[in-house]
């Protein structure tokens, strides 16, 4: 790999020229990072620099981030900028914030702004200033008609007397949900979940929700409305993820989903690792130490799948079968079947066996006709994943 490549980390901005501008906070630092970050994700960048931006970071450091056109005044190519799919302005001073509103153009980036606003390009702006500026009323009226204008402004978190940016990872992610935003509703479960044996222990299975959190991230950037259900997890959320319901109890989880089935959702994605078995009566208190043997009554529990299966009619529905102990054939076989009992679109099925193991596939995935496919990445997966979504939608 080049000093100047990037590793493909998703498709959402394939094929998509992003236009970056850049102005004069000096959160301008961050211009090599966001340039890279959208490379990442398939996109061709142009950056246009105002002459403040240039004071901060040079456009030779910026040059080589992106791999594209860097733009500092009148004289460059501006004729590449008709071919622009969105553009995204971070950081956003409040000047040019209130130029854009008043239709100024004293520079190409303006001038870009002006004409995407006409041709109604998705715009995204993202503020940095401190906190004194920001919480004037004046930049709380010009965000306002920013708005009205349909420009998505992203602010950031409040730190040091300031309003900074947003990580580059988050900037990028709510901007390939802007340029591809459609009307796809999605609830993806996730994590493990536990049933109480006392007010203080509990029997849990193993997830850490990562798979779950992937698959959320890939179809938010990919546009779609995305609420997540989680169990118990041990990786971060992405913080662009905006609705993460927490039900660590699997009845709980239960009850949750029938309730967000009310609103017709589009997709399922059923990643959680939901406990077959649980226990029906929770001791009060603690149970005393030193006690001898403790016998547990457990029974079997809710699927969730099935419970769910005449309340989602007409949805994609994507489960996770997960076995061990068995081969191929017979994995695809059990996967199958859950499709037919539950009324499954299609199931991604895995071996305990290989989970993890260098050189095994991530999954295979099984349709309803029975057809199986190997998916080798977490990549694959995801584009599998959307494939179905779309052909069914």
């Amino acid at each position: 790999m080049r000093d100047t490549d990037v590793e493909i980390r998703g498709s959402s901005l394939k094929g998509l020229h992003i236009l970056l501008g850049v102005t004069g906070g000096i959160a301008a630092v961050d211009t090599v990072r966001l340039a890279r970050e959208i490379r990442r994700h398939g996109g061709k960048v142009t950056v246009i620099m105002t002459k403040s931006a240039q004071k901060v970071i040079t456009p030779m450091a910026v040059r080589w981030a992106c791999q594209g056109d860097v733009i500092t005044d009148w004289d460059g190519d501006l004729n590449s900028l008709e071919r622009f799919d969105a553009i995204l302005v971070a950081p956003a001073t409040r000047n040019l914030i209130a130029s854009f509103i008043h239709g100024l153009m004293n520079g190409p980036l303006l001038m870009s702004l002006s004409a995407a606003r006409g041709r109604g390009v998705p715009i995204m702006m993202v503020p940095s200033m401190h906190d004194d500026l920001a919480t004037d009323p004046i930049t709380h009226d010009l965000v306002e008609e920013c708005s009205k204008l349909g420009v998505r402004v992203l602010w950031g978190p409040e730190e040091e007397g300031k309003r900074k940016n947003p990580s580059h990872h988050e900037i990028v992610a709510r901007l390939c949900n802007l340029v591809n935003k459609n009307q796809t509703s999605v609830v993806v479960t996730l994590g493990a979940t536990r049933t109480a044996i006392d007010d203080i222990r509990y029997v849990q299975n193993t997830s850490s929700g990562r798979t779950g959190y992937v698959i959320a991230d890939d179809l938010y950037r990919h546009g779609m409305d995305v609420t997540c259900v989680s169990g118990v997890t041990s990786v971060a959320k992405p913080m662009w993820i905006d609705l993460d319901i927490q039900c660590l109890d699997p009845n709980e989880m239960l009850l949750e989903l029938k309730t967000l089935a009310k609103d017709k959702i589009d997709v399922w994605v059923h990643t959680a690792a939901v406990l077959d078995y649980v226990i029906e009566e929770q001791i009060e208190g603690k149970i005393a130490s030193l006690q001898g043997d403790l016998n547990i009554e457990m029974k079997e529990g809710a699927k969730h799948i099935l419970e769910l299966k005449d309340l989602c009619k007409g949805a994609v529905r994507i489960g996770f079968k997960f076995e061990s102990g068995i081969k191929q054939k017979d994995l695809v076989h059990r996967a199958h079947a859950q499709i037919k009992t539950a009324n499954m679109t299609a199931t991604i099925a895995n071996r305990l066996e290989d989970y993890g193991k260098a050189g095994a596939p991530r999954g295979w995935l099984v349709d309803s006709h029975g057809a199986h496919f190997i998916l080798k990445t977490e990549l694959d997966m995801c584009s599998a994943i959307r494939s179905i979504i779309e052909n069914h939608r």
